[in-house]
């Protein structure tokens, strides 16, 4: 289909005038700010910090319409923080909330912050790539890496759902990335959609951005400095990195040294690294190889991103930039009883779970976002589904949905801990995101 009659369609469909829609020009602008809290300020659990953390931020703007795409190394976005920014973001810099996706990287290796300093640097990154904007074009493409490993399996032993690397089961490869570019050719930024969960370096209880943080890293060190990395998550709600064996074998040594003190552990998860002996050679020389598994898994997805980038074609100027915001609904329950996986639920029914969806179409790419871990069969479907070949899934964006995980429908048969934990009642929620997505393409919502 020609580009032009993709514009115009898009124009149709997000309410935009006919005339507006025919000569955009796209500009863009990246920036990074630096929000690691001070050591001084960290809980009592954390360790130190290994590795700085950042809010990374690309803005967007067709001469008509602003958007920002917004990356930042956290285990999960509250609702409190992605209103206060979606807020001042379009009080101050004139970016509606519909055109703003703001997306965690998912680290397991931060503490919480809140509302105040954390979202002024989150605001901050957005005003610097605001004003750094210089006409742009932009360019889709995607690669592979085999980084990620779907996490639930039939223990060998027990026969029971457990979490190990499941080499079978569904895992999308995929690794889709926008570059952002001057008309000349001078790299601007890049944004890139990966599932995996970045739990490597949990268990050592110290400051990092896991994975994304050093593949992002990697990517920009290899253009100088001059290129924004952003990491999206994608749809990694049972996606484990396939190296994971260190964590593994440190859960193992703290079962036992939780067991001398006649705990049983064996079906639960103290949070991080509680309860191991750091002084013990075993658990000093894993934590030391964790520390070097996310270099090389940064290293190896960093060089996929930049082999997409140098085959990539089709960059273009002439791209609508529109957004939509909606949310969907599903029935909620409540665990009764306990225990992380292998055995069955026992629920009660609770109040509806509420789901917020966005889409934030560039041209004719689509980026589907959803404010929940996400079981990757969802993510799949919908690109299925999509009219659009061009379409991802950014999770864990735009606040956190308390459903806890959303598996897929066929997901909710598994006794695994997070279709345990999920506090959504099977039938609904697969179907309520893909075609809600759809019809934020569609029709605009």
């Amino acid at each position: 289909m020609k580009t032009w009659l993709i514009i115009l369609m898009l124009a149709a469909a997000f309410g935009v005038p006919r005339a507006a829609a025919a000569q955009p020009a796209l500009r863009a602008g990246a920036a990074k700010v630096d929000v690691t809290p001070a050591e001084n300020a960290l809980p009592q659990s954390y360790e130190g910090v290994l590795d700085r953390i950042y809010s990374r931020a690309i803005v967007l703007d067709d001469g008509t319409s602003t958007a920002a795409l917004i990356s930042v190394d956290a285990g999960a976005v509250p609702d409190a923080i992605w209103q206060e920014v979606a807020r001042r973001l379009d009080s101050e810099l004139g970016i509606p909330s519909d055109n703003v996706l703001l997306t965690a990287t998912h680290t397991h290796s931060v503490p919480r912050q809140d509302v105040g300093s954390y979202t002024d640097k989150i605001v901050e990154s957005v005003r610097l790539a605001k004003a750094r904007m210089v006409s742009a074009r932009v360019g889709y493409g995607t690669g592979v890496s085999y980084l990620n490993v779907n996490r639930n399996i039939i223990d060998p032993l027990t026969r029971r759902w457990w979490e190990g690397p499941n080499y079978e089961g569904p895992s999308d490869k995929t690794v889709a990335v926008l570059a952002f570019e001057t008309p000349s050719g001078e790299p601007i930024a890049v944004y890139y959609n990966y599932a995996m969960h970045a739990v490597t370096v949990g268990q050592l209880d110290m400051v990092s951005g896991d994975a994304p943080g050093t593949a992002s890293k990697y990517i920009e060190d290899s253009f100088a400095g001059n290129v924004v990395a952003l990491w999206s998550s994608g749809a990694a709600g049972d996606q484990n990195p396939i190296y994971f064996q260190q964590t593994y074998d440190l859960r193992e040594i703290r079962i036992k040294e939780y067991a001398e003190r006649g705990i049983d552990i064996s079906n639960a998860m103290p949070p991080g690294g509680q309860g191991l002996n750091r002084d013990d050679p075993a658990v000093m020389r894993l934590m030391s190889q964790q520390k070097q598994m996310i270099q090389s898994m940064g290293q190896f997805l960093g060089e996929e991103v930049l082999h997409v980038m140098r085959g990539m074609e089709r960059l273009q100027s002439d791209v609508r930039v529109a957004g939509r915001h909606k949310t969907v609904s599903c029935p909620g329950r409540e665990r009764t009883n306990d225990g992380r996986a292998g055995f069955p639920g026992e629920y009660r029914e609770a109040a509806p779970v509420e789901i917020r969806l966005g889409l934030l179409a560039l041209g004719d790419i689509m980026i589907g976002a959803v404010n929940a871990e996400v079981f990757n069969p969802i993510a799949q479907r919908l690109k299925r589904e999509s009219p659009y070949a061009r379409t991802m899934l950014a999770t864990l964006t735009n606040g956190m949905a308390r459903s806890g995980y959303i598996p897929h429908d066929a997901g909710f048969g598994m006794y695994t801990f997070e279709v345990l934990s999920s506090r959504l009642q099977p039938g609904c929620a697969e179907s309520a995101i893909v075609d809600g997505l759809l019809d934020l393409m569609s029709d605009g919502g």
